[in-house]
C-alpha cells in the first residue's frame, strides 16, 4: 500500500537524511541497565545510576565526536538524565548537532512452540504510540526496535512463524514510530551462532530482509523517512573456514542491492560481535570497492563496536576520563572514515 499520511512527513525525510550523512553513523548507548552492569563489571564498576551517568556523560562530551556522530541512541533512562553540572543529556546533544533517538522494544520474548528451537519475537507494542509520543516531546527525533532471528540448526534460516511475527512487529513500529514523528531504525538481526558458512547466511539475509520490506510496504512505512540496520553477511561464529574480509564486504553490498528498494537512505550496520578492527575493516571495504554507486549511505551504528576500548580504558576512573574519550574519538573517527571508503 502506499505510504500512510502524516504530518510529520517531511520531518522524517529530513531526520533520516540527516541521521544518513556521509562520514557519519551512529553510537548505540541503548544498553538495557541488565546489559550495561555487566560491561561495567568486566570493568570492575558497579551498576548504579551514577556509574551509568558517568560513562554516558564521558561518551556524550568527547571533544570533536559530533564530527562522525550523527545520533545516538539512548535507553530510556538516560533520555532523562543529566550532565553532572545539570544540563540535560538530549539538550547537550542537540547543541552538538547530535540527533538523540531511543529505544523503545522491551526485549525479546521465547515464541510459544518455538522454545526448541530458540526463537524469539520482541515486546514493547503495547502503549507504543503513547510512549512515542512522550519520547517526541522529550526530544527524541527517530527510535530503534531490534527483531532477533537465527539461522538455525539446519542452516534453512528462522521458521514462518518466527518470521511473520518479528516481520510483522518491525512494521507495526515503524508504522506507530512514523506517526508520531521519529524515525524508526528497522533492525532485523540475524545471530552469528552456528558453523554455517557464508553462503547460509547470504541466503537467510536475503529471505529475511525481503521479508521485512515486504511487511513495511503492506504497513503503509514511509521508506525515505526509515533507516534499516542490518546484520553484516558474514559465517557463522563456529564455522571452522570463514569468509575474508572482501569476501563479507561482496557478499553483504551484493545482498542489500538484491533486497532493500533505493528510497531507503541510510543502512547502518550493527557490528554484531564483530571486533572493533572487523566492523571498521568490513565498512571500508564495502564502501571502497563496490564496483557500482550504491543508491544508500552505508555506515554503522555500532555499541561495543566503539565503546569496547573506551571501557577499558576508562575503568571507572576520573583521571581515564582524557584518555578514553581519546579512544572513542579514534574509533568514530576511523569508522567515519570507512564510511566513506577512505582507509
Amino acid at each position: 500500500m502506499p505510504p500512510i499520511k502524516s504530518i510529520f512527513h517531511d520531518e522524517l525525510i529530513a531526520t533520516a537524511a540527516a541521521m544518513s550523512v556521509p562520514g557519519k553513523g551512529l553510537l548505540a548507548a541503548d544498553e538495557s541497565t541488565g546489559t550495561i552492569g555487566k560491561r561495567l563489571a568486566g570493568i570492575g564498576v558497579e551498576n548504579s545510576e551514577s556509574s551509568r551517568q558517568a560513562l554516558r556523560e564521558l561518551l556524550f562530551t568527547t571533544p570533536g565526536f559530533e564530527k562522525r556522530c550523527a545520533g545516538v541512541i539512548l535507553y530510556e533512562e538516560t533520555l532523562f538524565q543529566t550532565c553532572v553540572d545539570g544540563t540535560p543529556f538530549v539538550e547537550l546533544l542537540v547543541s552538538k548537532n547530535i540527533l538523540p533517538g531511543i529505544k523503545v522494544d522491551k526485549g525479546v520474548v521465547a515464541i510459544p512452540g518455538c522454545e526448541d528451537r530458540g526463537e524469539t519475537t520482541t515486546a514493547g507494542l503495547d502503549g507504543l504510540e503513547e510512549r512515542c509520543a512522550t519520547y517526541y516531546q522529550k526530544g527524541a527525533r527517530f527510535a530503534k526496535w531490534r527483531g532477533v532471528l537465527t539461522v538455525g540448526k539446519n542452516g534453512k534460516g528462522p521458521s514462518e512463524r518466527c518470521l511473520a511475527l518479528n516481520c510483522d512487529a518491525l512494521a507495526n513500529y515503524a508504522a506507530i514510530c512514523q506517526k508520531n514523528g521519529l524515525v524508526p531504525i528497522v533492525e532485523p538481526e540475524i545471530l552469528t551462532d552456528g558453523d554455517h558458512d557464508i553462503a547460509v547466511s547470504q541466503a537467510v539475509t536475503t529471505v529475511v530482509l525481503q521479508r521485512v520490506f515486504e511487511s513495511l510496504n503492506k504497513a503503509g512505512v514511509l521508506l525515505e523517512g526509515m533507516v534499516l540496520k542490518p546484520n553484516m553477511v558474514t559465517s557463522g561464529v563456529d564455522c571452522l573456514k570463514k569468509a575474508d574480509a572482501a569476501t563479507v564486504a561482496k557478499l553483504t553490498v551484493e545482498t542489500l542491492r538484491r533486497t532493500v528498494p533505493p528510497s531507503v537512505p541510510g543502512i547502518l550496520f550493527l557490528s554484531g560481535g564483530q571486533t572493533e578492527d572487523e566492523a571498521t575493516s568490513h565498512l571500508n571495504l564495502m564502501n571502497k570497492n563496490s564496483p557500482l554507486t550504491n543508491p544508500w549511505t552505508l555506515s554503522f551504528s555500532y555499541g561495543r563496536a566503539l565503546q569496547a576500548t573506551v571501557l577499558k580504558t576508562w575503568g571507572g576512573k576520573s583521571e581515564n576520563v582524557q584518555a578514553a574519550q581519546a579512544a572513542l574519538f579514534e574509533r568514530a573517527d576511523a569508522n567515519g572514515k570507512a564510511s566513506l571508503g577512505e582507509l
